[in-house]
């Protein structure tokens, strides 16, 4: 993913900042709670899409602060 791209991108629900996954195939939103998927490098930001954080995501989200 391109970090230019990725600076300029925003959750589409919470206009919050989005990071790339550790395997590059999600882009997370800490404060929606939500992961949207990256499909052949492209990033699919729509909510039907993406899925909810569990609550184990949650948490690694939170002490990574």
């Amino acid at each position: 993913m391109n970090k230019t791209l990725l600076d300029i991108l925003v959750c589409p629900v919470t206009k919050a900042t989005l990071t790339l996954s550790k395997d590059g195939t999600e882009l997370i939103s800490k404060v929606g709670g939500m992961a949207y998927p990256v499909r052949d490098g492209i990033p699919v930001l729509l909510e039907t899409e993406a899925r909810t954080l569990t609550a184990d995501e949650r948490l690694d989200s939170d002490s990574s602060k």
